[in-house]
């Protein structure tokens, strides 16, 4: 695993850094963007206690030291989202010194998290998933892996970390689904719609074969070299067709889309849990939105006072 390495002067505690990301990667096996995350915030934090109360023994940390560094994050007006992670990551740190029994007590046990807003993510109308979809319609190889890509993250649910790693073995067509692996390793089987078993029969016999320039029997999606498609190409492939229509759009909005339009079609949410990947169900309450419409409908439908227009009648015949 390839992990960022940051430009700044040896620390004397740089050998915990370095024992706390082996454990992110072995023992609680995050993925190299995850622990890239945790590693440049610890750093942070480190540098801080260094230059601010001269700690060189991990031993020496104390609550304070904790809250007063997350006070500095506040007077540089850092997003609460930011300082939400910097905070998870000194718990895991410390957690970490803990356990190891490097420290004798886990001082950041108490410090809390701030409150943060849920946001809705960014959703297409079913309208505008087709329209983005139809619009990569030639007939040539990389054109057709473009546009099974793009309908499998929308008829799947999947991340564009799993889409990428996903393998020949890991396709059923016979059956009508796939196999992938997600965070922490978790695998899960998903049904995939007769458009999308379409397309990837189509790429799988025509396309591959053309992009296939190094003999890969495993890896599923190839560049125009012959090479495992990374992430980066994947969002640029879809921001760039997106452009075009005029929408802004990444690989995440074929997930949020594929969740809402889930529900919106009533789809149970514990079934929309389960293809999504989550482990809890809030975190797909987060991903799922219902759009005003849908609300509005719900209301009407079921609330007893929503029904305007027979009340109305009803009044009028009491007249």
């Amino acid at each position: 695993m390839q992990l960022a390495k940051l430009v700044r002067t040896m620390s004397k505690l740089d050998y915990y850094i370095d024992e706390f990301t082996q454990y992110l990667i072995i023992e609680k096996n995050l993925s190299t963007n995850s622990v890239n995350s945790y590693n440049s915030d610890i750093i942070d934090y480190v540098d801080y206690l260094e230059r601010e109360y001269q700690i060189t023994d991990v031993k020496d940390i104390k609550r304070d030291h904790i809250i007063n560094y997350l006070s500095s994050l506040y007077d540089e007006n850092m997003k609460p989202r930011t300082i939400a992670r910097r905070i998870a990551a000194i718990r895991n740190f410390h957690k970490f010194l803990f356990l190891n029994e490097y420290v004798n007590e886990n001082v950041s046990s108490y410090v809390e998290s701030p409150k943060l807003d849920k946001e809705l993510p960014e959703v297409l109308s079913v309208e505008e998933v087709n329209e983005l979809i139809d619009s990569v319609n030639g007939d040539d190889a990389v054109s057709i892996r473009n546009k099974t890509i793009f309908e499998l993250l929308y008829s799947t649910g999947l991340r564009v970390s799993e889409l990428i790693n996903l393998n020949i073995d890991d396709i059923h067509l016979a059956m009508g689904v796939i196999r992938c692996r997600g965070k922490g390793n978790k695998e899960r089987i998903i049904p995939v719609g007769e458009v999308a078993h379409q397309l990837l029969d189509q790429y799988l016999n025509q396309a591959r074969k053309v992009l296939n320039k190094h003999y890969d029997n495993q890896t599923l999606f190839l560049s125009i070299h012959g090479y495992k498609l990374d992430r980066q190409r994947v969002w640029q492939i879809v921001r760039e067709e997106a452009k075009k229509l005029g929408l802004k759009v990444t690989p995440h909005t074929f997930r949020h889309s594929y969740a809402t339009h889930m529900l919106e079609n009533k789809a149970d949410i514990r079934y929309i849990q389960e293809m999504l990947g989550h482990s809890s169900l809030s975190t797909t309450q987060i991903y799922t939105h219902i759009n005003s419409k849908t609300l509005s409908e719900v209301i009407e439908n079921f609330h007893p006072r929503s029904k305007k227009k027979e009340n109305i009648n009803n009044n009028r015949e009491g007249d």
